[in-house]
């Protein structure tokens, strides 16, 4: 499985990664929502460099999940995880419902407000263009210093345990990404606190959907369980109607002299 290891300690916020973004992608101008413009990711951007304070800057984009829970929200399949590790999606698939969005533990997906018909848009790893044909993405090729880096995923966590290893004082000893969330195809070593790519949120290391496994698994029996209850429901109240009817039609049908004579006989 493919990945990308991005360094932040080497970061320098070139931006290089983001321009070679956009290039690839044919993507226009980034246009930002005000509540969303703080990490630079938008419908048509799919890679950033954030700031973080004056010590570092950090590259964010789509951590391509090894179990996606963008995938597991998906009710159409527009999204799908590749044999290559990449998360890629097929917007004529895409409906525009935004499940992607709610599921995801990195806020990553963004919906296209702009346009007549929004849909999802994130970065795929440059999987038609160029992953799929053996060759690495566009965001690591122009990285002039190496900060961010392609190869299989084993090899690169083996790198990275590596620098942590050789110089422990420079970095947090953690490769982001090994286990998170079920574990990701980008990782990260850092000499910073990378909780700004999780809204500071700790995204544990089960992977969210085997977390929710149980409760999807429940959906159909109670589907089931719901519909019967709800049919019983609807032929109790029926049938009550119907025996209501009847015993109404019953008491109009005595006439007044059937009315009389039954006084009469009750009265003698």
């Amino acid at each position: 499985m493919k990945a990308i290891l991005t360094d932040v300690t080497k970061c320098v916020g070139c931006e290089k990664c983001v321009e070679a973004c956009a290039v690839e992608n044919n993507l226009p101008p980034n246009f930002l929502w005000r509540w969303t413009c703080k990490d630079g990711l938008s419908g048509d951007r799919f890679t950033s460099i954030v700031r973080v304070d004056t010590e570092a800057y950090v590259r964010k984009q789509c951590r391509h999940c090894i179990s996606p829970a963008c995938v597991t929200a998906c009710p159409v399949g527009a999204l799908t995880k590749t044999e290559h590790g990449a998360v890629i999606y097929n917007a004529d698939k895409c409906m525009g419902c935004r499940y992607c969005m709610m599921a995801c533990p990195y806020g990553i997906p963004r919906f296209t407000w702009q346009y007549n018909v929004p849909l999802i848009r994130k970065c795929t790893m440059c999987y038609e263009t160029r992953l799929k044909n053996g060759m690495q993405p566009a965001c690591t090729e122009a990285c002039p210093e190496e900060a961010t880096i392609f190869g299989e995923r084993d090899e690169l966590i083996t790198e990275a345990k590596r620098r942590l290893a050789a110089e422990p004082d420079k970095y947090i000893q953690k490769v982001y990404g090994e286990y998170e969330v079920g574990g990701t195809s980008v990782l990260y070593i850092s000499n910073v606190p990378l909780d700004i790519l999780t809204g500071k949120r700790e995204p544990g290391t089960k992977s969210i959907p085997k977390i929710i496994a149980p409760a999807m698994d429940a959906v159909l029996p109670v589907f089931f369980a719901v519909g019967i209850g709800m049919g019983l429901t609807y032929w109790i109240t029926k049938r009550r109607s119907e025996v209501a009817k009847v015993e109404q039609e019953k008491r109009t049908d005595i006439t007044p002299g059937d009315r009389s004579a039954g006084d009469e006989i009750e009265n003698s």
